[in-house]
């Protein structure tokens, strides 16, 4: 006789009490609790996504280096050329600079490498920033591409992020100068030469040097890219291999390191190893993981802290339950000593109760379920009515490092461990009061009727 889900259902809805109100209220909480945890996981999940595909679109899979001047490096990138899966492969200059634009300094990162080519150029072409066509403003399909990469022997030419761009007001064809960090030593000792000079025509002679130490590499710039990371857009130049090495008075065969990307960016770990297998002593490679692991450290750790923190709130939709259940049965005594007497065992009597919880949970989970999805749906238009109203950036791109709006992506295991722990809360919370009706003795029960 299944007269337990009947008799659940029915406590759940009863008249002329609040028990009704405290039974809505059990549900909403359950309900928040999915809906927060779904969202908030949801968020985490989707921007650690987000930091992965900017860096593995735009950075190196692999970078090798000596922890100083790599020398002779065309015999190495020989060498890992002839991996299979190997995209491209080109030695680097990485260091910082002054950028001088119209009397605006600037101190960005610089990336000397060898022009892309084939996939690995059509690569960078597809991280070129866009912007609206002059005809045809709003018609997205037509966006313009802003400048290209450079060529194999467009030596004075640079790529910039659009962060520095809008940052300095610079546009396709403008010109910058670069200054080396060489430039400063230069300087420091033509002024001690200055200082020690015992006559003007001396100091003369030693201001002239300095200013042919101190020349900066003036480069045109073709080309704006947007990566989808802030960091990279707003600090990283991209400059012809050669000039880099005059900024830093490097050799034709001496460069920072060697930059890897392949075919699959998530099998950085296995060429790791083939490459190790033939580097010289003292060399190490790095794969993209290895060198932003702070990073994806940082993301996990919110994303597990986020999780425990939510989920006090589900335990909080326990208690309400908890309270619903111990409610019915005060109220019930009676009518649970009549079904004892009449027979009814105790486990029959426990599941009147446990049916109750069970009802909670799943339409507590299912509303939560349902709000979640509508919260994603409509996230950015929420964040965006939000910001306009209260002037609060619910995801800056500055802070955040990543921009393309509020990132998402729900995982079947997130909604399975979500929905899963707070239906097992609801049915731990309602077996308290499960078993205290079922110890009940009719004699007890019925002595006040």
């Amino acid at each position: 006789m299944f007269f337990s889900p009947f008799l659940a259902t029915r406590y759940l809805k009863p008249k002329r009490t609040f028990v009704s109100i405290i039974t809505v209220i059990s549900i909403l909480g359950v309900a928040l609790g999915v809906w927060l945890l779904t969202v908030v996981i949801a968020v985490f999940t989707g921007y650690g996504e987000r930091i992965k595909e900017s860096i593995l679109g735009f950075e190196p899979h692999l970078v090798i280096d000596s922890g100083g001047i790599l020398k002779d490096w065309p015999d190495l990138v020989e060498k890992i050329e002839e991996f299979d899966g190997i995209v491209a492969v080109t030695p680097y200059v990485r260091g910082q600079v002054v950028m001088d634009f119209n009397g605006m300094r600037s101190a960005p990162m610089i990336r000397g490498i060898l022009a892309p080519q084939g996939e690995e150029l059509e690569r960078m072409r597809s991280k070129m920033a866009r912007r609206p066509h002059p005809l045809h403003p709003d018609d997205r399909s037509k966006d313009e591409t802003m400048g290209d990469f450079f060529g194999e022997h467009d030596y004075y030419s640079a790529v910039i992020g659009d962060g520095i761009a809008e940052g300095q007001g610079i546009q396709i064809g403008d010109k910058v100068l670069l200054y080396s960090p060489r430039d400063i030593d230069s300087v420091m000792r033509a002024l001690e030469s200055v200082g020690e000079a015992e006559d003007e025509e001396g100091r003369r002679e030693a201001i002239e040097k300095t200013r042919e130490m101190t020349a900066p590499q003036e480069v045109e710039v073709v080309g704006i890219f947007d990566s989808g990371h802030w960091d990279f857009d707003a600090n990283i130049v991209f400059i012809h291999l050669e000039t880099a090495q005059v900024l830093y008075n490097f050799d034709l065969e001496e460069s920072h390191g060697i930059a890897v990307r392949a075919h699959d960016g998530f099998k950085a770990g296995e060429y790791q190893q083939k490459i190790h297998a033939i580097l010289p002593e003292k060399f190490r490679a790095l794969t993209w993981m290895e060198m932003h692991k702070i990073m994806f450290d940082a993301v996990a750790a919110e994303r597990q802290a986020m999780y425990l923190i939510l989920f006090m709130i589900m335990i909080v939709g326990g208690f309400c339950i908890m309270n619903t259940m111990i409610t019915v049965t005060f109220q019930k005594r009676s009518e649970i000593g009549l079904l004892k007497a009449l027979g009814a065992r105790e486990e029959q009597v426990a599941w009147v109760f446990l049916f109750q919880g069970i009802l909670v949970g799943l339409v507590g989970v299912l509303v939560g379920l349902v709000l979640a999805q509508l919260t994603l749906y409509f996230r950015n238009d929420m964040a965006g009515w939000i910001g306009r109203n209260f002037g609060v950036d619910i995801f800056s791109a500055e802070v955040y490092k990543v921009d393309g709006g509020l990132p998402a992506q729900q995982t079947l295991r997130d909604l399975v461990i979500i929905s899963t722990g707070a239906f097992l809360a609801c049915i731990v919370a309602s077996l308290i009061p499960a078993l205290f009706a079922a110890s009940l003795q009719p004699a007890k029960a019925l002595r006040s009727e």
